[in-house]
Parts: structure tokens; sequence; C-alpha cells
């Protein structure tokens, strides 16, 4: 890219002129224990760390009972279980008076369906009304009249049966959310209320119910055969037409009246893959946001990159995340855990795309057959209408879909009806279709060719009809069922039971990839930085499998891989007695591994944070046990044992001694990952309580309480002069160090005048690189890299680091170093990292 061209990308993905450009942010999970206020009284401890900005979940009205504000309910209101407006108006006016901006996250793809319904009054409305709701635009579903209705799958067992067991009565009652009504009738199941539309009231039960807008339907029906779009397969959660401008509009007013009022400055955007169209959308919200700094939780796989077109600043961070680990990883390892992996869980190394496809296909079967089977109907439907493509049967044309689905690499090609598709999205989806035809018979060749040419928008059959709505609708929901099969085929089921190295299995990682190596993330850092210079870079999110921590100490079993592979055999001998008979194997591969992620100098985790990790983590793997039919006893097995290996007094001794065998290679990682994540590129974040070390697994338990009046107080003592001496003390200073350099140093570290440059090493065991700007480098970086390595060499003796030309300090020791080759042993002592800032100015 020519520097002409790389200043031009950069500068159309940074905010307007204006708007505010974090340099770090602080990601805060709010609910009911951690309110506005309670953000609010964090603000002095915040600023004293060095963030820049705050970076809160959402903060929109969510379903009762909601820990984490994914599930919104009302678009017009903020939340009063955090405090309401007032509250976070409050917020933001403390963080400003100290100069932190304030990030909202923001949840466009889908609201709550909540039990009861009411808490969504538009749902409410459209469940009542039908297509007279004035919300009838908003939901992502078919409101025809001669259909059968919304399906609402609450029964516990067959409508028939619950209509003879009476379980279903209609009632009269004051609806809380249209409480100007006045009572009104209501049909009850239990805990689930639902409107009668007016004039059914007096009808039969029966008859009742069959004359409603929405059809109440026993649970197990709606994988089959439900009609409105969901996030992912999660029934509870609506799709909403955010294609629609008015409904863009009333479901971000709020937050485009908090940022015209100065209150919010930037935003996160969940999940843009399920929208309908993705540039479209960001297009608008740049528009009414004037620019804003927005980033989009976008997963990209492998070398995938942002569409270049979407005005956004960058990811969220998972890109930089799985790369960080990556390099990290020892790829010498990859042997002596394979060799584990086929003795605990059967699989052997290069089965991973077989496993890949294997759970895609599961979940097409099960929890996302109604999405597939409504693609397939739309095909046939346009078939039906075209003379010359009726031969393609309504079987034909689903095998394709699927075959296609199963083959496709990543969440979806960017595809808009009405317009060519991008040569990247047509190279995709024909490479794409290429692997699914070798698995499809010959005669379902044709069928496939024109599968293919219709969801790339391309004339097919008579002339004349590339422009009609029910083609256009079968381009958009292909691409948004590619997202939820990939969503819930690989991130949610191969790469849960895959177990080679579980580090690497993490949202948007890659392990088909055992390690990458310093030169391809030097380089992936600086394409960042031509493209994205404002991206996010992520340790931690509400979303990762295991916190940063948890990744590092399992990624040092890469080093130590022929041990490894000895102690596990020789745990499992010394538990043979209590392991189950029919114990999974994949299930205990990811047993120990995880135990050995979670195990520090303390100990290991309790064993109920284990049971409830255990328990989420088997039925994603939907092998032996599921969320919707759990094998109750084996699971219970299962956890049994898990909980007794904890108390087991060999594991305890093993574990406590592979600790200390391990813990200069686990100090390396821990502050090596971290160091590479706050100074990589872009604006870096910190996800709550990660500035000290976790044991952190998937949600919810990384979304427990943090002791933030420790923090303040351990931070106070580093800033008084206390040496930092434990890991999570060294963390903690060197986090706070490096985000108080970004903030002194913030033009090398983001924004167009932002550089990246790697410096040369004498070794593969260490990375280094200075962030700079137009002045020249401002900081220097050098992380130890696979410390277990450097044992044979005896250290690093005389290998070196290039430092650029001045003086340099280092932010921990306040040691000085002139600039030229260094030596790496003096540098990276006591600490394995080092964060060096300019010294000379």
């Amino acid at each position: 890219m020519s520097p002409d061209a790389a200043a031009s990308a950069a500068t159309a993905h940074l905010p307007a002129p204006g708007r505010r450009l974090p340099v770090s942010t602080y990601r805060l999970q709010l609910s009911p224990d951690l309110t506005f206020a309670d953000a609010e009284r964090l603000v002095p401890y915040l600023t004293r760390l060095g963030v820049t900005d705050l970076y809160l979940s959402p903060v929109l009205q969510a379903a009762p009972g909601s820990t984490h504000g994914y599930d919104v309910v009302d678009h017009s209101r903020i939340s009063a279980d955090l405090g309401g407006r007032e509250a976070l108006e409050r917020l933001c006016t403390t963080a400003h008076a100290a100069g932190l901006g304030v990030v909202v996250d923001v949840v466009p793809n889908h609201m709550a369906v909540p039990t009861p319904v009411w808490h969504n009054k538009a749902l409410w409305s459209v469940l009542k009304e039908g297509p007279a709701s004035p919300y009838a635009a908003w939901f992502d579903l078919d409101l025809e009249l001669d259909r059968p209705g919304i399906l609402m799958p609450v029964l516990g067992q067959r409508i028939g049966q619950a209509l003879a067991s009476g379980e279903l009565r209609v009632e009269q009652m004051v609806v809380p959310s249209e409480p100007e009504a006045g009572e009104q009738p209501v049909l009850r199941y239990y805990e689930h209320v639902f409107p009668v539309r007016p004039s059914t009231e007096h009808l039969p039960l029966a008859d009742l119910l069959d004359r409603q807008f929405y059809r109440l339907s026993y649970w197990r029906v709606a994988d089959e055969e439900l009609n409105y779009r969901r996030f992912f397969d999660v029934d509870t959660l609506a799709a909403v037409r955010m294609e629609d401008p008015d409904v863009f509009q009333a479901t971000h007013g709020v937050l485009l009246e908090l940022i015209a009022a100065g209150h919010v400055d930037a935003l996160r955007i969940d999940h843009p893959d399920g929208l309908a169209d993705p540039r479209d959308y960001f297009q608008r919200l740049d528009e009414a946001t004037g620019g804003a700094w927005v980033v989009a939780e976008k997963i990209l796989e492998g070398d995938e990159t942002l569409p270049a077109d979407w005005p956004v600043a960058g990811t969220t961070g998972y890109d930089a995340a799985w790369r960080i680990n990556s390099v990290l990883t020892d790829p010498s390892g990859s042997g002596a855990l394979g060799t584990a992996m086929t003795e605990i869980a059967g699989d052997s190394r290069g089965e991973l795309s077989a496993l890949v496809a294997e759970s895609k296909r599961q979940v097409i079967a099960t929890s996302l057959y109604a999405e597939v089977h409504r693609l397939a109907t739309i095909l046939r439907e346009l078939c039906d209408h075209d003379v010359r493509l009726r031969d393609h049967t309504l079987r034909s044309l689903e095998d394709c879909v699927v075959e296609l689905l199963v083959a496709f690499d990543r969440y979806r090609a960017y595809v808009v009806p009405g317009e060519p598709a991008p040569p990247l999205a047509e190279r995709v989806v024909r490479e794409a279709a290429e692997h699914a035809r070798a698995r499809l018979d010959e005669d379902r060749h044709e069928t496939l060719d024109l599968v293919v040419e219709l969801v790339l928008g391309n004339e097919v059959g008579s002339a004349g009809k590339v422009h009609d709505a029910r083609r256009a609708e079968l381009i958009v929901r292909f691409q948004q069922t590619c997202g939820a099969v990939m969503a819930k085929g690989v991130e949610d089921t191969a790469y849960y039971r895959w177990t080679h190295l579980v580090s690497l299995c993490e949202v948007g990682g890659s392990p088909r990839r055992f390690g990458i190596s310093v030169d391809e993330l030097h380089a992936w850092a600086t394409q960042a930085l031509y493209t994205h210079p404002a991206t996010m870079t992520a340790g931690s999110t509400h979303d990762t499998k295991r916190g940063e921590d948890v990744r590092a100490r399992i990624g040092v079993l890469s080093e130590y891989a022929d041990e490894w592979l000895e102690l596990v055999r020789g745990l499992r001998v010394a538990t043979a007695d209590l392991r189950p008979t029919d114990l999974d194997g994949r299930a205990e591969n990811l047993l120990w591994q995880t135990v050995a992620g979670t195990w520090t100098e303390d100990g290991p985790i309790s064993a109920q944070r284990l049971r409830d990790y255990l328990t989420k983590a088997v039925r994603e793997q939907k092998s032996w046990t599921t969320w919707t039919d759990p094998d109750a006893e084996r699971e219970e097995s299962l956890l049994a044992y898990a909980s007794a290996i904890l108390e087991h007094p060999e594991v305890h001794a093993a574990l406590t001694a592979w600790g200390r065998t391990t813990a200069a290679s686990v100090r390396a990682a821990v502050l090596g990952y971290k160091l590479l994540q706050l100074t990589i590129a872009g604006v870096a974040d910190v996800y709550q309580g990660t500035e000290v070390t976790q044991t952190s697994l998937v949600d919810p338990d990384n979304r427990r309480p943090v002791d933030f009046a420790g923090l303040d107080a351990r931070l106070e003592r580093l800033d008084a002069g206390a040496t930092p001496g434990s890991l999570d003390e060294v963390k903690l200073a060197l986090t706070a160090q490096a985000l108080r350099l970004r903030r002194r140093e913030a033009d090398a570290f983001v924004g167009a005048e932002a550089q990246y440059l790697p410096l040369p090493t004498s070794t593969g065991h260490a990375i280094a690189f200075a962030r700079a700007d137009v002045a020249g480098p401002r900081a220097v970086t050098v992380v130890t890299r696979l410390a277990r390595g450097l044992d044979a060499l005896g250290g690093f003796g005389e290998h070196s680091v290039v430092l650029p030309e001045g003086r340099w300090r280092d932010v921990l020791t306040r040691r000085e170093y002139p600039g030229g080759p260094c030596r790496l042993a003096d540098l990276l002592d006591p600490h394995p990292v080092a964060l060096l800032e300019r010294a000379d100015d």
C-alpha cells in the first residue's frame, strides 16, 4: 500500500474532527451489583490507573433480572436497574470532569422475548394487534394473516395436552406496560402472560388460541418451525429489522440524544453480522453520530479483514487476541499435546476440519434447522414462480444449502441486494461451493449452481427477476444464517470439542494454527495501523471462553508438552479409582487443561466454579449431553470426579509442583500477553479486574464481582513507592504504567500519526517493537517469548535488541539505556518484559 493510500485508509476509519478518539478503555460489566452510581465512584481509581475512557456494557432497559444487558426490552429508557438516565448522566459528567470519555455497548440486532412478554412493549403490541401494531415493522417475522401466527414455544407439553390439563386460562389484568388500557383480557400459562387479540376474548379457549397473531407451542417445536429470526439459536432474543430507517431511529433515539448532548462519546456495536446490511447500518450510524468512534464486534476468520467501506474504527479486538496468544504458543509442543489428546479424547491432529464440519451439520440439523429450512423454502418458492427453475426440488435445494453452509469458512460474505457482489464476496461463495460440490451427488450440482447464483444476486432463470423482493430476502437471510452456523457450530460446539490446546479454541481464534511467528505478528500490527489505526485490542472480554491469564497458563503447556503428557498420564493413573467408567474423553482432556490453567500459587479454583464451567462446556460440546436434553446422571459423575481431583492429595501435590516448575514461564506469558495487548495496535481495552491476574472462565464466571477497593489500595501502595513483587503486583504496575504512557504519548499509539516499528532482536525468544509518531519513536516494548526455551540456552546470554536512537527509561525499574544494541539479559531483569519511554526529552 502506498503512503498516500495508507493515509487515506487510516483517515477513513478515524472519528470525525472534533469527535473523541479513545486511547485506552476500561470495560465495566454493569449490573444491579455494579450500577451507574457504583461506576461513578470508580472514576478516581480508573483515572489514576491511566485509562482514558470508560467502556460500559449495554445501558438500555433490559429484561427483568438481566445480568448483562444484551436482552433489551425498551430502547426508550435507560435501565432503571442500573439507576436510570439521571444516574447515567451523572456518571458521564463525573467521568468527563476527570478527563475520561464514555463508550457504550449497543445491541442493534435483537430484543428480548421476556417473561412475561409485556416487559417488551413493542413485542406485546405486535402479538396483540398483528399487522395493525405500530411496531409491526420492528421484528424480523412474517405477519401475514393466513399464517399460523408468531411461534411462542413456551409450553412444557404439546398444545393439546396443555389445553386438556387446564394450564392455559384467560384472566383480566392491568398490563404494567400499558396501564392506560385499564383491565384487559390476557392469556396466562404459569409465569407467561400473553395478550388477547381484541374481540376474541369471549371465544372458547381452543378457538381463541387459533385466532391470535401468535401460536403457543411446545418448546421443542422451536428448532423446526420457529418463524422469527433469533440471535443465533436463542428463542428469547428476537431479531429487529434495523434496516428500516424508522426502526433505526426509534431504537437509537436515546443513545443519539446522549451523544448529541455530549454525555456519551463513542459506541461499541454488538454482532453486526446479524444485520441485514451492516454497511448501511454503520453508514447511518456514522451520519447520525457526526462521525463518532465506533468499533464493531466482528469475528474475523484467519486472514479476513474488515470491509473497507464500513465507516468504523475497527473491531473489538478478537483479531489481536488470537495472534498475541498464538505468538506466545510453542509450535514444538504440538506433537506431545496431540498425543495426549489422542490418548484421552480419541481425536488426532489434523481432524479439526472434519470436526468443524460435523459440528456444523449437527447444529444445522437441530437448533438451526428452522433457519435452514426457511432458506430452502424461499428457494423453492422462487423456483415455483419461474417456469425455467421448477425442476429443482425442495429436498435438492435444502441439500445444497446445507453443504454450502457447512463449507463456508467465515461469518458471512457481504452481498447487498441490487448491487453487484464484490469480488471478494463472490470468491468466498464460489470457493465454498466447490467444497460443497464434492459432498453432493452429481445430480445436485446444477441445483448448487442455481443456489450460488441466487445468493450472489446474479441473473438466473427468467430475465428481469434480479430485483424481486423474495430474491433480495434470500441474499440477506443466507448471509445471516452463515453467521449463526459459524457461531453455534464452530465457536460454541467444535471449539469445546477440540482439546489439542484449549487456549487456542477461543472466540475469533484459529486452532488450526498451532502458534504463529513473530514476523507474522509484526506484519499484522503494521497492516492494522495502516488501515484501522484506532481499532480496539482486547485480552479478555465478556464473551471469551477463558480469561487472558488462564489462556496464558494453558498456553505454557505447549512449552512443557512432554512433561505435561507424562504428568497427565500419572494423574489419570492416580485417580483411576475415581474416574467414571463412562467419562467422555474430550471432557476429561478439557478438564485437565482447565485445572492447570486455573491452578495458581493459591491452589485451585473452587469446586463449584469448576462444576459450573464444566456443565456449560459439556453441554456446548453437544456430544453426550445438551442444554435441551441433559444427561443428568452422567453429568453428575463428571462433576463429582472434577470435584474429587481438586482435593486428591496426589493431584494437589503434582499440580503444586507443576506450578513451581512452570512459574517463570507463566510469569513471562502472563506479563508478555498483557504488555503486547496494551501496546501493539490501536485502542487498548482492559476488561474489569484484569489489571491483576484472574482465573476467570466463560460467562457468567467472568462477570464475578471485582474487588475494586482492594485494587485501589494496591495501586496506591505501588504509587507510593512499594516495589512490586508478586505476579499480581507486577501486572498491576505494568498495566498502570502502560496505560499512563499511552495517555502521555497518545499520538504514538492511536490515530493517523501512530506508527508500529518492529525492532531487530538476535533471538526468537524476544519480541520487540517501538511505537512512534511523526517526531519518531516514543515507546519501546520488549517481551520474553517462550521462556522455557531459554533454559537450554542458559538464558539470553549475549543476545540483544537494537533500541532506537536516544536514551530510554524502563517505566517499571526506572533504569536507563542508550539507543543501539542492548543485551536482553540486562534489559529483562528482574522482569521478563520491559516497557521503555524516551528519557532524553
